[in-house]
């Protein structure tokens, strides 16, 4: 069923019934596959529809003018990576896959119905727009405040945490198709300042890489490095199963 993942998402952070369920279950869902650093949206274009992961990873970017990637935020199975644009239309940024994805597309006026039609799926909705806007906010701090290090240990603690509150790992063990450039265009480094971060993760036990496989041998301590608080995912647990 492609919107199981997204059920799951939205039932983490709002209390869906059974009918608002059976509704979200019968939106009309076109699937596509894609490969790794393949656009999904590009910064100016009309949007008509809303774009859900299935499988697979994707990141929000913006390109300066002399060419320079600032990764916004980074997206996993279950997400919406641009429901802003259900209202707002015209996309202002970029949104390209990290990995093979496969996404499922909703077209708005399905989308606007359902909102119209059962409140508590449009305040489910909104409840996902708000957390996307606060944790827009803590990469801010992040970039802008937190020594490099700490940037590193934040990215993966909360990639780790939202990995397995969507039951896809087991937290501490977790796949991550990023390449050193992609780290440092999430983080505001250079790729060589990420390769030396990482190797000082590796010395000190909290981190090993095996291709793109991650694990955090240490996760409590690894959190205490980040200074992670995840007050942030306004996180609850799902009030019934998909």
């Amino acid at each position: 069923m492609p919107t199981r993942a997204l059920l799951k998402r939205l039932q983490i952070n709002a209390a869906l019934d059974a009918d608002d369920v059976e509704t979200i279950k019968a939106l009309p869902m076109a699937v596509r596959d894609f490969p790794a650093h393949a656009p999904l949206a590009r910064e100016g274009a009309r949007s008509t529809q809303c774009c859900v992961l299935i499988e697979g990873f994707a990141c929000r970017s913006k390109t300066t003018f002399t060419g320079k990637r600032q990764i916004l935020s980074i997206h996993i199975a279950g997400e919406i990576v641009d429901l802003h644009g259900l209202h707002l239309q015209v996309m202002d940024h970029d949104v390209t896959t990290l990995s093979k994805v496969k996404a499922g597309f909703i077209g708005h006026d399905s989308l606007l119905a359902i909102t119209r039609e059962r409140p508590m799926v449009a305040e489910a909705l909104w409840r996902y727009s708000l957390r996307d806007a606060a944790m827009f906010r803590e990469w801010i701090v992040n970039i802008g405040r937190r020594p490099a290090i700490n940037r590193l240990a934040h990215l993966l603690v909360e990639i780790a945490t939202r990995i397995e509150e969507m039951g896809f790992a087991g937290g501490a063990r977790f796949e991550l198709p990023m390449t050193q450039l992609d780290i440092a265009d999430a983080l505001g480094l250079t790729p060589v300042h990420v390769n030396r971060v990482i190797q000082e993760l590796r010395r000190d036990g909290l981190l090993e890489l095996h291709k793109h496989t991650v694990l955090l041998p240490d996760l409590p301590r690894l959190k205490q490095l980040a200074t992670f608080d995840d007050l942030y995912l306004h996180r609850s647990e799902a009030l019934s199963d998909v």
